[in-house]
C-alpha cells in the first residue's frame, strides 16, 4: 500500500461522511469540527471559504477545495457575512448561542440547509479520522487547496451530485468510492502542477528505479529487506540504488523503510487491540523488544504509551449533528432557524 492509497483507505474505514448544503443568502457557517480533511465542491451558485489565517477563496461551479484541519474556517455567501451556525466535532451543528439545528435545517436525504430551493449548493465530504499513513500526504498539502473548474477536468462532481441524495441499497459504498475517486483525482492534479512542492517520495515514484524500490518497500514492509536485496529486485547495483534513492527521496532506503514500518505500526496500534508483539511482526520486526526500542527512539514514546494516548477518543455524537450519509433524514421541520 502506498501513501496515496493509505490516505483513502484509512479515512473511508473510519466514517467519512457526505452531505449537500443548500443555502439562500445571507448565510455563513463556521466549521470547527477538528476533522483532518474536508472536500468541498460547488455544484450551483457560489461559496466563499474563509480560513482563519489566509485570504478568502471564492468557489464557483466546478471548483473544488480541500480544507486541511484541524484549523477552523468559515463557508459563506460573502466573506463579510457573520456566522449563523457552528459545526463542531462529529458534525454537531448549533447556533452561536448553542441551540441545536439538526432538525430545523434538514432538507432530505443527506441534504442540509436553510432553503430547499436555495441558489447556492455545496457538496461536502468530511474525513473525520486521521491515520499516520494519511498524515504523510496531508502534511504535504496546503491548509487550503483550491482547484478552479477551468484548471482541471474531472467528471466525478456531477456523479456525486446525482448520487448524494439517493437512499438506495448499497448507497454508502457508492458514495465511498465516488468521494475517494474525487479526492485522489484532486490530490494527483495538485501535485502535478509545476508550481506545487510535492513530497520528494511522491515525485520519486515516477522514477523507473527508485519508484520500483519504493513500491517494494511500501507493499512488502515486513520483508527482511537490505539495500542489496532491494537493488537486486530493482535491477541495479547496490551503490547505484543507494545513491539514486537518497538523491530523490532525501533519505537512504533503510531509513525510509524504518519510517514507513513505524508509520504502519502506529496505525495498527490505534486501530487494533492486538499485542505489541503481533504489531511488531506485522511490520517486519523480529519481536516486541526491537520494535519498541525503534518506536520510542523515533516517536519519543513506547508503543503502549502511544496506544493509550491515541485510542478511545470520541469523534463526537451529541445532539445537533448534521445528517449522517448512511441513512435517510427525518421529515423537514416547518421552519428554519437560518431562513433568509
Amino acid at each position: 500500500m502506498d501513501a496515496l492509497a493509505g490516505l483513502l483507505d484509512g479515512p473511508r474505514a473510519r466514517g467519512a461522511f457526505l452531505l449537500r448544503m443548500v443555502m439562500a443568502p445571507p448565510w455563513s457557517v463556521r466549521v470547527d469540527d477538528r476533522a483532518p480533511l474536508c472536500l468541498l465542491c460547488v455544484s450551483r451558485g457560489q461559496a466563499w471559504i474563509v480560513p482563519d489565517g489566509g485570504d478568502p477563496v471564492l468557489l464557483r461551479p466546478g471548483d473544488l477545495a480541500l480544507a486541511r484541519g484541524p484549523a477552523p474556517y468559515t463557508v459563506a455567501c460573502d466573506p463579510a457575512a457573520p456566522p449563523q451556525a457552528l459545526i463542531g466535532p462529529g458534525g454537531a451543528c448549533r447556533t452561536l448561542h448553542g441551540e441545536p439545528l439538526e432538525q430545523s435545517m434538514r432538507l432530505g436525504v443527506r441534504t442540509w440547509g436553510n432553503a430547499a430551493d436555495g441558489p447556492d449548493s455545496v457538496l461536502v465530504g468530511t474525513y473525520r479520522m486521521e491515520s499516520e499513513v494519511s498524515r504523510r500526504l496531508l502534511d504535504a498539502l496546503p491548509p487550503l487547496l483550491h482547484l478552479p473548474g477551468d484548471s482541471w477536468t474531472c467528471p466525478l462532481t456531477p456523479v456525486l451530485e446525482d448520487e448524494i441524495s439517493r437512499d438506495a441499497p448499497g448507497q454508502s459504498v457508492v458514495l465511498d468510492r465516488v468521494l475517494d475517486l474525487l479526492l485522489i483525482a484532486a490530490v494527483r492534479t495538485w501535485f502535478a502542477r509545476p508550481d506545487t512542492a510535492a513530497p520528494a517520495w511522491y515525485r520519486a515514484m515516477g522514477d523507473p528505479v527508485v519508484g520500483a524500490a519504493l513500491r517494494l518497500l511500501q507493499n512488502e514492509p515486513a520483508h527482511p529487506w537490505t539495500v542489496a536485496s532491494l537493488a537486486a529486485r530493482a535491477g541495479v547495483s547496490r551503490a547505484a540504488l543507494a545513491r539514486r534513492f537518497t538523491d530523490l527521496v532525501g533519505e537512504p532506503p533503510m531509513a525510509y523503510l524504518t519510517g514507513w514500518r513505524l508509520t504502519l505500526a502506529a496505525d495498527l496500534l490505534r486501530e487494533t487491540d492486538r499485542t505489541v508483539e503481533w504489531v511488531a511482526r506485522q511490520v517486519g520486526y523480529g519481536g516486541a523488544f526491537a520494535f519498541s526500542a525503534a518506536f520510542k527512539r523515533v516517536r519519543g514514546v513506547s508503543p503502549q504509551e502511544y496506544r493509550s494516548a491515541h485510542t478511545g477518543k470520541a469523534t463526537g455524537n451529541g445532539t445537533g449533528k448534521l445528517p449522517d450519509r448512511h441513512g435517510s433524514s427525518p421529515p423537514q421541520a416547518p421552519a428554519s432557524t437560518l431562513s433568509p
